[in-house]
């Protein structure tokens, strides 16, 4: 018996020093793997610097410093982008919101600048591809999307050679007698038209891109909680914009006569962003806070509102929850000193929308302390503001009343409709005012007739067909994640996709944030219930691993 017992022991010993060897071996092979991956880094980071040095000097003679710092920082970001496109993808996102301070604090307004974020996305878009069909993966996912995004593209592609390659080839519109009814020539309506197609569905892949970036539920808090933080630095940068600006420190519009009273500016930014109105006078204010322009400031507020919220009621550590808390807070306040109506208006109807559709006013423990904290500090504000306050109120019900979005949107889309001629309408980017470059736009400020203007009825039909099987799709996948911290997200994000899926009011699916976030988050979406299954098989593997803690909490529910 005793020989028995000592050749147990014995072999117990050995399999602990195997083991032991083993993650041995694995910690050095592990150290190597990274001492190699650094020196790589290293190595390429350094050639690629030298290479954009060089090429950005040899334009300083021709184009000036502008030049030369646009060609390095162009074609360091673009290689680098290529060789690390998960790095890239981060970088992209971290930049959009600052992407109008960018552009007009240290590009003075150029426009290429405006592409700059592109730099990041299209190169990680074209690695991630060629990785796909390396290891053949989906590039298109989700699988069901093929038919309605197909139908959409063939309507886009025969707009693009019937219409504007009609207009392309055709006489100049300016030699034509007024009301003549002949495809004419106005600007580059080809060049015009790619790029009109490049803005309504440029960055659909983000869905592939987020599906792939997001492996697992720690990244996804990453991507989360960096958002909130991004918000909530943006929203401290808006207010200190809007402190400026009523201190004094900053003019704004104040002494401008007639109708630059009421008209956003670059003459007139302030500390970030772009353009904007500050008119005390007449009591007329409009801020960007770190965008081009208060319009997209106004959305990146409400897409915030829906990022904070997920953070405040979705994230499993109380001092992000906090964090979320505060987030919202700071979305809440610069709504209401944006002087942005819409923005006013849709944050905290997001709030109430999120609550209802997302289940979390059964969430008591969670839904009572932060309801509490945003009701206090609607109170302080309110108490300490009473004047902004109401002043920014008696401006959203005096704009309705004088002008009901309800009619706003009504008339323009009977406009588009008399104006749509057969199936094809006025040609891509015709309604696309980042396209102005290349030929005249019509303004159209609502975005489902935008779309008939451009790509006429079956344009449109094409692309609601796409924004509903991508709403449907996001939805299974939010209704099949089983973890409340995940599915919660999952539930918050869908809320977003739904909302502007259907939203016609303005076009912020072709500006940014929303034309970022609209297809990433779908794309996390859809990632989300691999992450909840990888995240119970966790869960099963330590309960398999700890059998004891098991019968504990069995004894527990017992007593």
């Amino acid at each position: 018996m005793r020989k028995l017992k000592s050749k147990r022991k014995s072999k117990k010993q050995d399999n602990a020093t195997e083991t032991i060897t083993v993650s041995l071996k694995e910690q050095l092979i592990q150290k190597r793997k990274a001492a190699q991956a650094k020196k790589e880094f290293i190595s390429f980071t350094s050639s690629v610097l030298f290479l954009a040095i060089f090429l950005g000097l040899l334009l300083f003679p021709v184009g000036g410093i502008k030049a030369s710092l646009a060609a390095f920082g162009g074609i360091f970001c673009m290689i680098m982008s290529f060789k690390y496109p998960r790095q890239a993808l981060w970088a992209f996102m971290f930049y959009v919101p600052f992407g109008g301070t960018v552009v007009y604090a240290l590009a003075g307004g150029n426009a290429l600048f405006q592409l700059a974020k592109d730099g990041f996305y299209i190169p990680a878009v074209v690695t991630i591809y060629q990785e796909c069909k390396r290891k053949r993966l989906p590039f298109l996912i989700p699988d069901g999307l093929k038919t309605s995004l197909f139908f959409l593209l063939a309507v886009c592609v025969l707009t693009l050679l019937l219409v504007n390659g009609a207009q392309q080839f055709g006489p100049a519109c300016s030699s034509l007698p007024r009301g003549a009814r002949i495809p004419c020539r106005d600007g580059q309506p080809i060049l015009l038209g790619i790029l009109g197609l490049k803005v309504l569905l440029g960055y659909l892949p983000l869905i592939t891109c987020a599906f792939y970036l997001i492996r697992s539920k720690r990244e996804l808090l990453f991507l989360t909680r960096t958002n909130t933080v991004l918000a909530i630095v943006c929203c401290a940068l808006g207010f200190i914009q809007y402190y400026f600006l009523t201190s004094g420190r900053c003019a704004g519009t104040r002494g401008f006569s007639g109708d630059a009273l009421f008209k956003a500016t670059l003459e007139a930014r302030c500390l970030v962003g772009g353009s904007l109105v500050f008119s005390p006078e007449v009591g007329m204010i409009r801020l960007p806070g770190t965008f081009v322009s208060p319009w997209h400031w106004a959305w990146y507020l409400i897409s915030g509102a829906f990022l904070t919220f997920a953070t405040a009621f979705s994230d499993p550590a109380p001092l992000w929850r906090i964090t979320g808390l505060v987030g919202m807070l700071a979305v809440l306040v610069n709504a209401v000193i944006s002087g942005q109506r819409i923005a006013l208006a849709l944050v905290p109807l997001v709030f109430i929308i999120l609550l209802v559709l997302t289940g979390q006013l059964a969430n008591l423990k969670r839904f009572l302390p932060i309801a509490a904290g945003v009701a206090v500090a609607v109170t302080i504000g309110t108490m300490l503001f009473p004047d902004l306050v109401q002043e920014r109120v008696d401006s959203f019900i005096g704009r309705w009343n004088a002008a009901p979005p309800t009619d706003f949107i009504a008339a323009q889309a009977e406009n588009s409709s008399k104006k749509s001629d057969g199936f094809f309408g006025q040609g891509l980017g015709r309604a696309t005012n980042s396209a102005r470059a290349f030929g005249n736009v019509d303004l159209i400020e609502t975005y489902y007739p935008k779309i008939l203007h451009e790509i006429g009825p079956l344009g449109l039909l094409g692309f609601l067909g796409l924004v509903t099987s991508l709403t449907y799709f996001t939805f299974k996948a939010y209704r099949s994640v089983k973890e409340p911290n995940l599915r919660s997200f999952a539930a918050s994000f869908w809320v977003f996709v739904l909302v502007i899926s259907y939203n016609t009011y303005w076009y912020p699916l072709d500006t940014d944030p929303v034309a970022v976030y609209y297809w990433f988050f779908a794309g996390v979406i859809l990632k989300l219930p691999q992450i909840d299954k990888e995240e119970r098989e966790k869960l099963k593997a330590t309960e398999v691993e700890d059998p004891k803690s098991k019968k504990k909490k069995k004894v527990k529910k017992k007593v």
